[in-house]
């Protein structure tokens, strides 16, 4: 019987095995580095858009490589690169709070907030890979990211919208969007353009036939032709006659949370520049106005301010003072309130948003890591939502206060309470000359056109600005600097779709981005089971 006798091994050095899994394991490495070299550069670029660049551009470009980074990753390396662009992202974009703490406790708060924020784009990355698979997925993707916005305004200790993508769009294509969906379908917008156009980018080289490309096509360009064509729907016209206004700005010492116990400063100054405004106006350089406007806390008052009633007075027109009201247990509100020349203080709103560590202290025993006046800080009172638009000037004036601006319920109150001029106090002294005030003006000019309303900004200490119904600046101030602003603002009644829709499309999208990751996860299951 004949015997079989094997065929010689090939002659292969014996370590050749070895050196090709170096090599595979060395380009493993090469890729890993690029892509997180990648999300770095995502996330600075969606940094770039944010004020005071006009740069708004930028974002979906960003996501776009964001896209291209998270494509073919499994779900713990789409959190790990979805953490990186978050941390880049939120490290330089809220550089501003070294300003404001950093003189006294270091790196540490601004470090930390940044990474519990970039945690959100963990999970976000992670999911989006859930959705990978799915038909359209470009809008799936789009959807999961914008909802985890949601969460992020909740929770931790009351949420930090700060750094939500309809922010970085106060001018540009995706802007009019507001006045459909608010800043949730503006968000959605931008992000599902960047998608569309990784998921075009990926497929033109590959698609044989035009089919393949045409979803991603219509992804790319429909959010940004939708935006422009809407622009001649924002409307800017007066509706129910003007108003002149007058903006205070006082300004203030950059001394960061050393601005604290200095409230007698804030209100020195803020009468001093009213004081200086009166004589422009009776010497004629500037018309005078029919409401007069302070910025968020410029004074405290607890009863009686013989010097503000002579103030207001003496311009002869009613006045919207920000003033941290003392009530009759001890507390404190920060409040808006209306100062009529003749009868003094009345009708007031109650910031109700109040600022984690700063107006409200949620664990003190935690809080002392982190700010360094918890102990000489009593928990200010917040506001129910009564008066979000007060009478006055012969109008009704919705009110909302600095940090509120970064929510969507406050200026929805405020504009379906009858509205017809939204006014924003602002005290933004404590955050330095960095860009803090400059993303928050940002905010403002989204809600322009979000509830279809003109928007005074009045600051301490800066950026003071008149806002169009477009989102348009008309006039503004520098940083820490003494001025007043005097301007024509339009008063208007008619209200938006995004304030006809109101949470519902927040609530929407977010119900359709859990509905795709439950069909990205049973899709998975089922391929698993195929297989």
């Amino acid at each position: 019987m004949p015997v079989k006798v094997a065929d010689p091994e090939p002659d292969v050095p014996p370590d050749a095995n070895s050196a090709a899994a170096t090599t595979g394991k060395r380009r493993s490495t090469r890729a890993w580095l690029l892509r997180l070299a990648a999300a770095a550069v995502a996330g600075y670029g969606y940094y770039l858009s944010f004020a005071p660049r006009p740069l708004w551009w930028l974002a979906p470009l960003a996501f776009a490589l964001f896209a291209l980074v998270l494509r073919g990753r499994t779900g713990r390396g789409g959190f790990g690169y979805g953490f990186v662009f978050g941390t880049v992202f939120f490290l330089t974009q809220l550089l501003w709070l070294q300003d404001f703490l950093g003189r006294d406790f270091g790196p540490w708060p601004w470090l930390g907030l940044s990474i519990v924020l970039a945690l959100y784009f963990g999970l976000a990355g992670g999911l989006i890979t859930v959705v990978s698979r799915l038909p359209l997925a470009p809008l799936w993707g789009a959807l999961v990211f914008v909802g985890m916005e949601t969460p992020r305004a909740w929770f931790p200790l009351g949420g930090f919208p700060w750094g939500r993508v309809a922010f970085s769009q106060p001018e540009g294509a995706f802007l009019p969007l507001a006045s459909i969906g608010g800043a949730p379908l503006v968000g959605l917008a931008v992000v599902l353009t960047g998608f569309g156009l990784a998921a075009l980018v990926t497929r033109l080289g590959a698609a044989r036939k035009v089919r393949p490309l045409v979803a991603p096509v219509v992804f790319t360009v429909v959010p940004v032709l939708a935006g422009l064509a809407l622009w001649p729907t924002i409307g800017t016209a007066a509706q129910d006659g003007s108003l002149t206004v007058a903006a205070v700005q006082g300004n203030a010492p950059d001394i960061g949370v050393a601005l604290q116990g200095q409230r007698e400063v804030l209100r020195d100054n803020h009468l001093a520049e009213s004081a200086r405004l009166l004589q422009a106006i009776r010497s004629g350089q500037v018309p005078k106005p029919d409401l007069l406007l302070w910025p968020e806390t410029a004074t405290s008052y607890d009863g009686d301010d013989p010097g503000i009633d002579q103030m207001v007075s003496a311009f002869g027109v009613p006045a919207v003072i920000g003033a941290l009201v003392r009530l009759p247990d001890g507390s404190a509100q920060n409040s808006a309130v209306v100062w009529d020349p003749r009868t003094g203080p009345g009708q007031r709103y109650a910031k109700q948003q109040l600022v984690p560590f700063g107006e409200v202290v949620p664990a003190r025993s935690i809080a002392r890591l982190v700010t360094p006046f918890v102990d000489d800080t009593l928990d200010q009172t917040p506001g129910d939502g009564s008066n979000t638009a007060l009478s006055v000037a012969g109008t009704k004036v919705g009110v909302f206060i600095c940090y509120e601006t970064a929510y969507d319920y406050p200026a929805r109150e405020a504009t379906d309470a009858g509205g017809e001029l939204l006014v924003v106090p602002t005290n933004n002294a404590w955050y330095g000359p960095g860009e803090m005030s400059y993303q928050q003006l940002a905010m403002s000019r989204l809600r322009a056109v979000e509830h279809g309303r003109a928007v005074v900004v009045t600051a301490t200490s800066g950026v003071s600005a008149l806002v169009a119904p477009d989102g348009t600046i008309t006039s503004s101030t520098g940083l820490f600097t003494a001025d007043a602003l005097v301007g024509r603002v339009p008063l208007r009644t008619q209200t938006t779709l995004s304030d006809r829709l109101g949470a519902w499309t927040e609530y929407g999208l977010l119900a359709l981005a859990i509905a795709g990751v439950a069909g990205g996860f049973v899709l998975r299951f089922r391929t698993r089971r195929a297989n």
